[in-house]
């Protein structure tokens, strides 16, 4: 099977039903926004707020990242314009978490571990759509990290939580490394399908080992300037 040249080599069942490459990427597509709009509103539930506000953070998150990476690269009308079905996943995730949150033990480790599934999936949707609308790789990889992070960062914003980029755990590093890896292979020819399952693999296990044991990149410490006396001897200022 093929798709815009592309072997895809996914058979379904004996009977020769097959799923198209578009119509495999739809699927994760709508699984992606499920999952990232139920992490807004299960902050919505920590926040104890009232149904139109779980609808409206669902939202937000569920397709805030999809919808600036279509604005950058010029894809309009944005997706969830061509395509309301999209609306109506981030209802369903709204209204469901809104009756079942109270029944979870602890929302927050869920909404981590939720929001990690979303961003293994929006880092290769976010560069598929790049390559697909002919844009070159960095674009790409670039477009993957932005649509698998700006839905968070929006949701925690908007509901005043601790932002997820301010963790020190590592978080858009596993987006970027599901982005660089989906769009190396595909750079190479290598077949989509197993592609987006390396590259959300990849991003999964790095952003789980963060949260599992706080892998973390090294930060910027901060040091003291030097004084006018060093600065003196160093000859960087003349002296008196």
């Amino acid at each position: 099977m093929y798709y815009n040249g592309r072997k895809l080599g996914l058979v379904l069942s004996p009977s020769e039903h097959t799923v198209t490459l578009d119509q495999l990427f739809n699927l994760f597509n709508y699984a992606g926004v499920f999952v990232f709009a139920a992490t807004g509103a299960l902050v919505a539930s920590r926040r104890q707020l009232d149904i139109v506000a779980f609808l409206f953070l669902a939202s937000v998150t569920g397709i805030g990242g999809g919808t600036l990476r279509d604005l950058v690269l010029g894809a309009t009308p944005v997706f969830w314009v061509q395509d309301p079905g999209f609306l109506i996943v981030c209802t369903a995730a709204g209204i469901s978490t809104y009756f079942t949150a109270h029944l979870l033990e602890s929302r927050y480790r869920l909404l981590l571990w939720l929001d990690a599934i979303g961003l293994a999936a929006y880092c290769v949707l976010g560069a598929e759509k790049s390559l697909a609308l002919g844009f070159g790789p960095i674009v790409a990889v670039l477009m993957g990290v932005l649509t698998a992070t700006l839905g968070g960062v929006m949701r925690d914003i908007i509901a005043d939580e601790p932002s997820v980029l301010l963790r020190r755990e590592i978080y858009v590093t596993a987006a970027l490394a599901g982005s660089v890896v989906y769009t190396g292979l595909q750079t190479f020819h290598f077949n989509p399908a197993l592609s987006a399952l390396a590259a959300a693999s990849i991003a999964l296990f790095i952003r789980g080992g963060a949260l599992c044991f706080g892998w973390s990149m090294p930060t910027y410490r901060s040091r003291p300037g030097r004084t006018e006396k060093e600065l003196k001897r160093d000859g960087i200022i003349g002296s008196d």
